[in-house]
């Protein structure tokens, strides 16, 4: 565990696995799925189009083969992240990716302010050393970027870190608000329940925080 992460005060144990294998083999092979249904998708697509600025560069952290952005706001620039290549290669969104392990390396290999977004949907539940991802979001972010971060109930378990798999859709929400609040360098920091509402759709909860200014 990183040393932000043991300073914070959040113990090591919180952040193991049932599979503590290494992720590259996990994430060897496309899983072309959204996660979430559409309801939720929408739910997604909808937070970021009210929260992105128009035009600008956007990191989408731990990306697949869909990015959920709205169609309709310009972005000059939109960069993956993740750790398959297939899956970032066939989303149409994407103009470039980066192959990039978190849980190994959660310095990001962009300089000081490059982003004017960065999203993370439906994935900070793998996170192993959230605190020290987030701290660097930050560092890339320029002043007043948002970070925008969706989850639902969803997740492979065997992936997911123990303090995710011990608590619950509310608790998740405040989880992910203490990972901004340790991480410093983050202001406005709200929880925001985005669920569809329908007993046939996918929760979605979602934490934002903007790069101090």
């Amino acid at each position: 565990m990183g040393a932000i992460v043991r300073q914070s005060g959040l113990p090591p144990e919180y952040f193991e696995r049932y599979d503590e294998s290494d992720d590259r083999l996990f994430y060897l092979y496309p899983r072309l799925t959204a996660h979430i249904d559409e309801a939720a998708c929408r739910a997604v697509t909808n937070l970021i189009r009210e929260e992105l600025p128009q035009g600008g560069c956007l990191l989408d952290l731990m990306s697949s083969y869909v990015s959920h952005l709205p169609t309709d706001i310009p972005l000059n620039r939109v960069v993956g992240l993740g750790l398959n290549e297939e899956e970032m290669r066939l989303n149409p969104q994407l103009h470039e990716y980066v192959i990039h392990d978190l849980n190994a390396q959660p310095q990001l290999p962009f300089p000081d302010a490059t982003f004017d977004g960065v999203i993370c949907t439906v994935s900070v539940q793998y996170m192993t050393r959230p605190v020290e991802v987030f701290a660097d979001v930050a560092r890339i972010l320029k002043p007043g970027g948002p970070f925008i971060v969706t989850f639902s109930n969803r997740c492979f378990p065997s992936k997911a870190v123990r303090i995710w798999l011990a608590t619950n859709d509310r608790q998740h929400l405040e989880l992910v608000r203490c990972y901004f609040e340790l991480a410093g360098g983050f202001t406005n920091i709200r929880c925001l329940d985005r669920s569809p509402h329908h007993w046939l759709s996918d929760p979605l909860y979602a934490v934002v925080g903007r790069r101090v200014v």
